[in-house]
């Protein structure tokens, strides 16, 4: 049978509190068994066969064992008193012998349990009583292995009762003690357990809430902070699921009713036509496209080949295959002196795709006479490009939800500029996945600055 963790929980511990009595009781018997005292052997075999003599004696002479007292005790003190002449001699005698007749059934004296015989390495030897040739009754002696400890022996048999009680509560309260602390720490487990299943059934709601100070409190609080951190990754998968679906279904929808506004003749096939459709294919696909390499970044299928690069000079390369579209949107980029350092560590191939969406942002989001100033500098071990643009600026309340995937702002950044608020996402991403940063601030030029931190290559 299978047994659980607090049922383990409990032997473990009644075992532990039954070894430390064993161990105790050892202890004892060794300390009263080392101060015995003496009595020869050959004095204590010459007073038991006197015993037997005398108990032969009276069952001759009361033709029988009928005449013993009612009662066990006054029993054990008529034994005592039979046996004093030979008291001289072996004087625990009378405390170590039991009376049994022809039947085996008990008379008088006291006689040692299993238990004792076990654990006191009391020997037990049986000699008949023969009157006229016939055995009407035996006499047993708990004799101890040592000669020496045959007052202790007595006592233990006298005592053997009121031991045997003790034993029997110790064992009852190391019972209910080991119980109890099972129990103590059972339910703190039992509540892991029924949790962990809720969890397992998608209650991301799940809190133990336990309120104790010990190890399984702190796991408790633990399991708190995975439930919550499970119920924001729902949440945000959810999320995804119903802003992707959006994001898709907006250019599907445009392309649908293009389509059937031709197919219905409302709108002719012209090249101009044809052109529009393609831009919306065009703008589904890059979407279609940044979708899947975030979703391959969330998994950790999106392969990456970081080597030393030269970060400032991809970065004016990527700003010069820019320049005619900042010039026709009327924006003045300038660049700053090149950092002390500018070798950088990730995938160059990457690094231009979030470089040229950073600087994309820029120029679809800054007004017309604006400007886009680059810079760089080493900060410690790392390289930090900084990219500010003028006017409009973030909100404060904003800034910290940009990157956040499909989170645009209203109405200056709004999809009606072409945006479907992944850019920054997928940029942050893959900026993390390098080893780099991504944060956002107020730009001094009134608009947005954004601080790119990549390690720099040893």
């Amino acid at each position: 049978m299978r047994l659980s963790i607090g049922h383990r929980l409990f032997l473990a511990i009644l075992l532990s509190f039954v070894l430390v009595a064993i161990a105790g009781v050892a202890l004892v018997r060794w300390a009263v068994f080392a101060h015995g005292v003496p009595e020869r052997t050959e004095a204590a075999e010459q007073s038991l066969a006197s015993a037997i003599d005398l108990l032969s004696e009276q069952y001759r002479e009361h033709r029988g064992w009928s005449f013993l007292p009612p009662s066990p005790a006054q029993r054990a003190a008529w034994l005592r008193e039979t046996l004093a002449p030979i008291e001289e001699r072996s004087p625990t005698l009378g405390f170590r012998l039991g009376l049994r007749d022809r039947d085996g059934r008990e008379l008088a004296g006291v006689f040692a349990s299993r238990l004792l015989v076990t654990f006191a390495s009391i020997d037990r030897i049986e000699r008949p009583l023969v009157v006229d040739g016939a055995t009407v009754g035996h006499v047993v002696v708990a004799k101890p292995v040592d000669p020496d400890d045959a007052l202790v022996v007595a006592f233990l048999l006298q005592q053997q009762r009121t031991l045997g009680l003790l034993a029997l509560a110790g064992v009852l309260l190391s019972a209910l003690a080991a119980a109890l602390l099972a129990a103590h720490f059972r339910a703190p487990i039992r509540q892991l357990v029924d949790g962990a299943r809720w969890l397992e059934r998608g209650d991301f709601d799940t809190r133990l809430a336990s309120g104790r100070r010990d190890e399984l409190g702190e796991l408790a609080d633990t399991f708190d902070h995975l439930g919550a951190r499970l119920a924001e990754t729902e949440h945000a998968r959810r999320q995804w699921v119903a802003d992707t679906s959006h994001e898709l279904r907006t250019p599907l929808s445009v392309l649908r009713a293009q389509l059937e506004a031709i197919q219905d003749g409302i709108r002719p096939a012209s090249p101009e036509g044809v052109a529009g459709l393609m831009r919306h294919v065009q703008a589904l696909s890059a979407l279609v496209d940044d979708l899947y390499t975030l979703a391959r970044a969330d998994v950790g299928a999106l392969a990456l080949q970081p080597v030393a690069f030269d970060a400032w000079t991809l970065l004016e390369e990527v700003a010069r295959e820019r320049a005619p579209a900042f010039a026709a949107a009327g924006l003045a980029v300038a660049s700053a002196a090149p950092p002390a350092r500018m070798m950088a560590r990730g995938d160059p191939a990457r690094m231009r795709q979030v470089l040229g969406n950073l600087l994309e942002n820029s120029l679809r989001y800054t007004d017309a006479g604006g400007r886009v100033a680059l810079a760089a500098e080493t900060v410690g071990d790392t390289l930090q490009i900084t990219i500010d643009d003028s006017a409009p600026g973030v909100p404060a309340d904003a800034l910290d939800r940009l990157g956040e995937r499909f989170f645009r702002l209203e109405p200056s950044r709004s999809r009606e500029l072409g945006g479907a608020g992944l850019g920054l996402a997928l940029c942050r991403r893959l900026v993390t996945l390098q080893g780099g940063q991504l944060a956002f601030a107020p730009s001094p030029l009134g608009g947005l600055r954004v601080v790119l931190t990549l390690p720099l290559a040893s």
